[in-house]
């Protein structure tokens, strides 16, 4: 994980104030060490989006055919990609998701699993495709 620290400053009614910022992850590699792919073309979509995966449960082997990222906000999440790859999370751990590469999450934990995604498409395209069992 990347963390480091941007001050920056903002004027509010004439006087100056610092602010810091903290980067989280910055990288042009997913979790699993995949690069990722150039985004795609046609007009942008953003979608941010609020998972939460009760404990014991999982989702389902799926894609995401666009560059994403997140947060994990509350809980455990255990993340496994079609390769074994294999990552765990902690509440404040952010992610940078694989894109066309089937995967799932689990939680383990004991509590709701909560997860910010940022999805970086474009108009048309679906963020999440579900894999049919085979």
């Amino acid at each position: 994980m990347i963390l480091s620290s941007i001050s920056t400053y903002l004027i509010t009614k004439g006087s100056l104030i610092k602010n810091e910022s903290d980067i989280l992850i910055s990288s042009d590699l997913s979790w699993n060490g995949t690069k990722i792919p150039d985004y795609p073309e046609g007009k942008p979509k953003i979608s941010i989006l609020k998972i939460t995966i009760p404990p014991g449960s999982s989702l389902p082997k799926h894609i995401h055919p666009v560059i994403n990222a997140g947060v994990l906000i509350k809980g455990e999440l255990f993340v496994e990609d079609e390769f074994g790859n294999q990552l765990n999370m902690k509440a404040g751990d952010p992610i940078i998701e694989v894109v066309n590469t089937v995967h799932y999450g689990e939680n383990r934990g004991t509590i709701p699993a909560e997860i910010i995604i940022f999805y970086a498409g474009s108009e048309g395209l679906t963020i999440t495709k579900i894999m049919e069992d085979q």
